[in-house]
């Protein structure tokens, strides 16, 4: 049971939604919309109230791609929370290749800088209680109808994972698509790495699936941005099947992975093989790199060669 929970990126799409679905349970008293913006941050919180008729939202103000920023936010996290949901995050847009302060580019920093920093404070600070979930993707183990590829790196050692977040991985040609899936990989095996290190805490990796009523597809290139947002999501997905559902769907994958104890700590989930939505099964069984412990750690140690 999860009384108080902290979601990142909270204010709009599967956060927002996530948070409406985890107020309507009972046993949840306390909901942290984490976002970067005080003013839309106030507009969701009173909207949630509005909906869900419960006044439990509280609001905390943080970058998740700026490390000093979410150990502020951090500092402001008075008592112990129960469970944390990571969902800021997605495709960024034109500036992801972009260096940051960190050293990261900008698509590896908003992904994942920030949220392992806020678990790492948490946890040395002893604020966190039971759970932590990442929302990883369906472009990791790849979907091939889509001319999705899996993510298929030739050692995943520390230095291989690192290239990834600085983007020298990439070489000259950044696309952001294919990058995604490596940055949600690396993510994904920092998660599974956590859930060995702590074994007292569930660590959950949860992808909402193709999931429409978001802003996702704004932040792609013009071209793929119009495919997918005026003829992909709204009239082939549908026809295919098992490749699109609704936002309550996606976000419902969340509120589920952190309170349901059908899924379990050290687990990615997701869609079926080949598929964006439907049930979710653990990716391991046929994504067989998930499994190896050697990958898994140093993408744990890649990712803090990049937090001073």
């Amino acid at each position: 049971m999860n009384e108080s929970i902290l979601i990142t990126g909270a204010n709009i799409g599967l956060g927002k939604e996530t948070a409406r679905q985890l107020a309507l349970k009972k046993e949840t008293k306390k909901v942290i919309l984490f976002c970067r913006n005080q003013a839309k941050a106030e507009t969701a919180k009173k909207d949630l109230e509005e909906q869900t008729g419960r006044k439990i939202f509280e609001i905390i103000i943080g970058d998740v791609a700026d490390a000093n920023s979410v150990r502020r936010a951090v500092e402001k996290i008075k008592e112990p929370i129960d469970a944390v949901i990571l969902n800021a995050g997605g495709m960024v847009g034109k500036t992801a290749a972009k260096i940051m302060p960190s050293g990261m580019n900008d698509l590896a920093a908003t992904n994942i800088l920030g949220h392992v920093i806020l678990v790492d404070e948490l946890l040395k600070h002893d604020k966190l209680r039971k759970a932590v979930l990442y929302p990883s993707a369906e472009a990791v183990p790849g979907v091939k109808m889509l001319g999705m590829k899996p993510v298929a790196m030739k050692t995943s050692s520390v230095d291989e994972f690192a290239a990834v977040l600085d983007g020298t991985y990439f070489g000259n040609k950044f696309d952001v698509t294919q990058a995604y899936g490596y940055v949600k990989y690396v993510a994904t095996m920092w998660m599974l790495s956590m859930a060995r290190k702590y074994p007292d805490l569930k660590f959950v990796v949860m992808s909402p699936g193709n999931t429409g009523g978001t802003n996702a597809p704004d932040n792609l290139p013009p071209a793929m941005k119009f495919m997918l947002k005026y003829f992909m999501m709204p009239i082939v997905f549908p026809l295919i099947g098992g490749m699109v559902h609704k936002l309550e769907v996606g976000a419902k994958r969340f509120v589920d992975g952190i309170s349901d104890e059908r899924y379990k700590s050290g687990v990615f989930y997701a869609s079926k093989e080949g598929k964006l939505s439907g049930d979710v099964v653990d990716q391991s069984t046929f994504f067989t790199d998930l499994k190896n412990s050697t990958f898994q750690d140093n993408a744990d140690k890649a990712v803090h060669r990049f937090i001073k």
